[in-house]
This record gives structure tokens, C-alpha cells and sequence, in this order.
């Protein structure tokens, strides 16, 4: 079992770094959810992190629905970071409708290429959370990170665990939504993942825990 975690500064990197995590998704600003970093902290990320690395494509927090102004940043973003060394790209579109906007996310993964693409949480903001899915592997995404429909991973298990049934092996579905060692071997129990995702922040910081990290990834392990 694998173990994702979302950093939004170097702080946290320089701890996963230290960690048994498998990978990290390095984001800018906490509170709004996580945004693009900027290219220099994303050449400095991947020269203290050297396992596999994804960055957040996002202009903005808030919704999922973006401008087109918005959606051209988004486009110069990946353009612009292709070539930084990194492991691939993280983002997600949804039209005016919440639903998964077919043409600009494959634009996306288009120009990404050949850099996977994961789908984040604004498929849980999605009207038909199943077909969702089944467009983003229409589309080229390789991973989808879901809470299951919900706003944390323990109220939407039992969905994420009927996605995997279904569409697991199609593309990576990746529980998250405030996991954390707690409730890590109750999410594994259920949703059967081979990939999970946590900021392992335990207090008001915003900083990754080293010790939530090590600890999450042993519940994940342990048979």
C-alpha cells in the first residue's frame, strides 16, 4: 500500500522527504484548498524531494468552474512546467453545471503529455460521481483522489470501495478527505485501495507531521 501526501510549502517537504511516504502533492495555499506553486518552489521541491513528485494545476480556490482567462493560466502553467523535473500534474474542471467538463480537462492531459494526470476532489462535487469517473478514464486521467462523494473519506468509504469494484482496473482511485492513522486501517479495511492520499497535519501549522506520516504508512502496511 502507497501513501500520498499533499504539501503546501517546503517545510512539509523537507519532512516527507524523511518519511516512508511514496509521494508527494506539493500545492500552494492551505486555506483555500490548495493552488498552483510557483516554479521556483517547485525546482526547489524537486531538488529536496526525490521520490515521485505531482504538482497542483489550480489559478484559485473556490469552486471547480473556471473562466477562460483562468483556464489559459492553467494551460501556460503545465506548459511552463513540463520541464521542471516532475512527475506529473494534478487539477480538475467542472462546468457551470458540476459536471466534469469533458473538453478542457482533455486539453489538459493533452498538453501534459507524456506526464500522467491525476483528477483531484472536485470529483466529489460532481451531479453523477460514477460516470465521473468513467470520463476520466475516457479522458487520460491515471488517477482519480476522491472522498467518496462526501466531505471526508470516512463518510464516503463505502462509495470509493463500489468505485474500485467497478473502475479499479481502469484507473487509480485514491481515498482521501482527512485521512489520517486513526481511521487509516478502517479506510483500507473497506475501500481495498492500493494508493491513499493525507496532508498528515495534526495542528494549526500547516506543516506535514513526520510521525502522522510514518504511522499512517504502518496501518496501511501492517497485514
Amino acid at each position: 500500500m502507497k501513501l500520498e501526501v499533499a504539501c503546501f510549502n517546503l517545510e512539509s517537504i523537507a519532512i516527507v522527504a524523511q518519511s516512508d511516504a511514496d509521494r508527494v502533492e506539493f500545492c500552494a495555499d492551505f486555506e483555500t484548498g490548495g493552488t498552483t506553486p510557483s516554479s521556483v518552489n517547485i525546482i526547489k521541491a524537486r531538488q529536496m524531494f526525490t521520490k515521485e513528485l505531482l504538482v497542483m494545476i489550480r489559478p484559485r480556490g473556490g469552486d471547480f468552474y473556471y473562466s477562460e482567462k483562468e483556464f489559459n493560466v492553467m494551460k501556460d502553467s503545465i506548459l511552463e512546467l513540463k520541464s521542471t523535473g516532475i512527475d506529473g500534474f494534478v487539477f480538475g474542471i467542472l462546468d457551470e453545471n458540476n459536471n466534469l467538463d469533458i473538453r478542457r480537462n482533455s486539453e489538459l492531459v493533452s498538453l501534459a503529455k507524456p506526464l500522467p494526470c491525476s483528477f483531484h476532489r472536485a470529483i466529489d462535487y460532481t451531479n453523477d460521481y460514477f460516470e465521473a469517473i468513467n470520463t476520466c478514464i475516457t479522458i487520460g486521467f491515471k488517477t482519480v483522489l476522491t472522498s467518496g462523494n462526501q466531505s471526508k473519506i470516512e463518510l464516503g468509504m463505502k462509495t470509493v470501495q463500489e468505485a474500485i469494484i467497478r473502475f479499479g482496473n481502469q484507473i487509480q482511485i485514491m481515498p482521501g478527505g482527512s485521512l489520517r492513522s486513526s481511521n487509516a486501517s478502517k479506510v483500507k479495511a473497506i475501500t481495498k485501495a492500493t494508493y491513499y492520499h493525507t496532508s498528515a497535519i495534526t495542528d494549526d501549522t500547516e506543516i506535514a507531521n513526520l510521525t502522522e506520516i510514518n504511522a499512517l504508512k504502518k496501518c496501511l502496511t501492517d497485514e
